[in-house]
């Protein structure tokens, strides 16, 4: 493989291929391996660096179902969209449900962030905006298979979920369930998603081309995430913070 794609020589002759192919990335390229969530789930961080991981991938959350707006856009088929529309609920909810996107807000807050300035974004890091707006873009400009083809990170997020929420309560004093119930929907969310688009995937990409490029796509989903965990990385623990962006207090 290189960066960004499973590289030259490599032909994937059926669905079975496919995913085992898909499978190995994640086992290989999937940010539970990042040095930064080593550090999250192990108790190394102080609640400074918490706090700007969380302030960060607020701009990740809230950004899912404007991605998944432009995915339902790219579809004629009803069942299709009728099928992908419950991913804009489960993180907007709707009237009198909350939403992952209120859970996540209830972890910044009970980490002791002001909900307004999480909301504003105004301290995120520009990586973090510059690579979840290539996500967005991604699934607007190219083909609707490969923008679903991109959400299959969510194959790997439960045991990130479950590692996160066991990690996070036992080493951080700061931390309640409470606040982790982000996590703990996600558990039964992300199976079913990635259920689905496993298999849409497995039937649609009928030839090696669109297996590769369906490979392709989950690669870059795969650096999106990396690339912000790098950014915060860089900023939070070796201490290079941009000018403007989120700074602790002590620091």
């Amino acid at each position: 493989m290189t960066a960004h794609s499973i590289g030259k020589g490599i032909t994937l002759n059926n669905a079975d291929e496919l995913e085992a192919m898909l499978r190995h990335i994640g086992a290989t390229r999937y940010h539970n391996l990042h040095p930064f969530h080593r550090l999250l789930h192990g108790g190394k961080l102080n609640k400074g660096q918490v706090q700007a991981w969380a302030l960060n991938r607020y701009y990740y959350q809230s950004t899912i179902p404007l991605k998944d707006a432009v995915v339902i856009s790219r579809f004629r088929e009803r069942a299709t969209r009728i099928e992908w529309r419950h991913r804009i609920e489960d993180h907007d909810g709707d009237i009198g449900s909350e939403g992952g996107i209120e859970r996540w807000l209830k972890l910044t807050e009970g980490l002791g962030l002001d909900s307004a300035y999480v909301e504003s974004t105004e301290g995120i890091l520009p990586a973090t905006r510059f690579a979840v707006e290539a996500y967005v873009h991604f699934c607007r400009d190219r083909t609707p298979l490969e923008a679903i083809a991109s959400s299959l990170t969510e194959l790997f997020a439960p045991n990130l979920h479950e590692e996160r929420i066991s990690g996070m309560l036992q080493h951080y004093d700061f931390v309640n369930p409470d606040i982790m119930t982000y996590f703990s929907r996600r558990l039964t969310q992300a199976p079913r998603d990635a259920g689905f688009a496993l298999e849409y995937v497995k039937a649609n990409a009928k030839t090696p081309a669109e297996r590769e490029a369906v490979c392709n796509a989950l690669i870059f989903k795969t650096n999106v995430l990396w690339v912000q965990l790098d950014a915060l990385y860089h900023a939070y623990v070796e201490g290079h913070i941009p000018p403007g962006a989120f700074v602790p207090q002590g620091s």
